[in-house]
């Protein structure tokens, strides 16, 4: 009976997911935060609590967070980091400056201590490479001038990780600076040493790992990411940075192929993972914190959008392509709540799992708008701009002529507007910037939708 119970419960929530992830697909949008509203439905003061299968739906949560972070790791290679960490790092300290302080700080003033003030920071700290990604594909702006520098962002933010996450669960486990600085010194030992292998081994790597045959290329590759990703939980570093480092490892068609047989195991189990993260929230506990939520977010989403400028205007883009590439950078998701998981499972503080609920939820869905709208709302914003400059410019330019014909002694006839020199008046400038021809080509089309 046990087991027909289990069965029963994970169809149906395989089920719902399935039917969730079609609503969402219609209407465009991303499927976390369905699959977050769907947790909270399955869990505990929900519609339907689950009670026999929460075992296996935290065994799957889990490996769908190894997951996630193998397949991110194979969008990457070794040399691909090392010549992003070189080219973008101001960047990526300019994005952790804006964007991490927030959170620290917002977990300082709700009286959470320092301890949930680093969980918090990594929250609002990084982006959702997963909803970006698709975003930036749906809207066909993946050939743009700004996509590389939104990417490497990106990629800074997930070599971060292995080194956020590593002394995060030291914090979480109590350790002391000793046994958190031995463990961090783990976690880079043993990320530099995979970044060289990959370097110089990562053929032989992926040649040993590369089958024609897709069974045994998805068994081994697999058994690989599990294997070391339970390593490293035992070494007390994060089984995420694990598989993410066996996916960097990873090259060419052994990553592609890879790739392609994960993914729909990847959906799968990362569905499952935030389903189990909405069951770990109370429905209840969420309502106390949406306006410190609502508050976060939106400082937040500011910060990124400054973020995104910055670096876009640091590579040379022009003013249209900074806009495109802060509104891009404003998703949190996947990552977000792995941080959260961590600490909720810890026990931390009862007000972290709901806070980062109610902010995901809130950026995940205005994400993909602030990345389609905010550069031609910035665009209309300064067309208005421009036409009450444009209104009050002829009678400015008549006041300082009349005043220049007084003080040269001649008087300006009725309907005359006479010439004054050095007048004072600053010319309207009502063209559109320069910068912007560069923009030509693959955003024509993209225009075109904005418009």
């Amino acid at each position: 009976m046990h087991t027909a119970t289990v069965f029963i419960e994970l169809g149906s929530v395989i089920l719902v997911l399935g039917l969730l992830g079609r609503i969402a697909g219609r209407y465009g949008f991303s499927p976390i935060p369905l699959y977050l509203l769907g947790g909270l439905a399955f869990g505990t003061g929900g519609l339907l609590p689950l009670s026999a299968s929460e075992e296996f739906v935290a065994t799957g949560a889990e490996i769908g967070v190894v997951l996630l972070l193998l397949m991110l790791g194979l969008e990457y290679t070794a040399a691909d980091l090392v010549t992003n960490l070189k080219a973008q790092y101001p960047a990526g300290a300019v994005d952790f400056l804006l964007n991490a302080i927030p959170g620290a700080v917002a977990a300082l003033l709700l009286g959470w201590g320092p301890v949930a003030a680093v969980v918090l920071a990594g929250v609002t700290w990084i982006s959702s490479s997963g909803v970006i990604a698709k975003v930036l594909g749906d809207l066909g702006r993946l050939g743009n001038r700004e996509t590389p520098v939104i990417l490497s962002i990106l990629v800074l933010e997930d070599l971060a990780m292995a080194v956020y996450l590593p002394i995060l669960t030291a914090l979480l486990a109590g350790a002391g600076l000793v046994a958190g600085s031995i463990t961090l010194a783990i976690a880079l030992a043993t990320a530099g040493a995979v970044l060289f292998v990959a370097l110089r081994y990562g053929r032989l790597i992926s040649r040993f790992v590369s089958h024609d045959d897709p069974e045994k290329l998805l068994l081994v590759v697999l058994g690989l990411t599990l294997l070391v990703a339970g390593i490293a939980q035992q070494l007390q570093v994060s089984a995420a940075v694990g598989a993410f480092l066996v996916g960097i490892a990873l090259s060419g068609e052994a990553a592609e192929g890879a790739h392609t047989l994960l993914s729909p195991l990847r959906d799968l189990f990362a569905a499952v993972f935030f389903v189990f993260f909405g069951l770990s929230t109370d429905p209840t506990s969420i309502p106390p914190v949406l306006l410190p939520a609502l508050l976060l977010a939106a400082v937040t989403a500011v910060t990124k959008v400054a973020t995104g400028y910055w670096a876009a205007r640091r590579a040379g883009i022009a003013t249209r392509g900074r806009w495109r590439a802060g509104g891009a950078l404003v998703s949190r998701g996947e990552f977000s709540i792995v941080i959260a998981g961590l600490a909720v499972t810890a026990g931390i503080e009862p007000g972290l799992g709901p806070l980062a609920t109610a902010y995901v939820l809130i950026l995940v869905v205005t994400g993909p708008l602030a990345a389609r709208y905010t550069q031609p709302a910035v665009e209309r914003l300064g067309a208005v701009v421009a036409r009450r400059r444009r209104a009050w410019a002829p009678e400015a330019r008549a006041d300082g002529a009349a005043a220049g014909a007084s003080a040269a002694g001649t008087p300006a006839g009725p309907g005359v507007v006479l010439p004054a020199q050095g007048a004072g008046v600053e010319p309207v400038e009502d063209s559109p910037d320069a910068e912007d021809a560069l923009d030509a080509g693959p955003d024509q089309a993209l225009d075109g939708l904005s418009r």
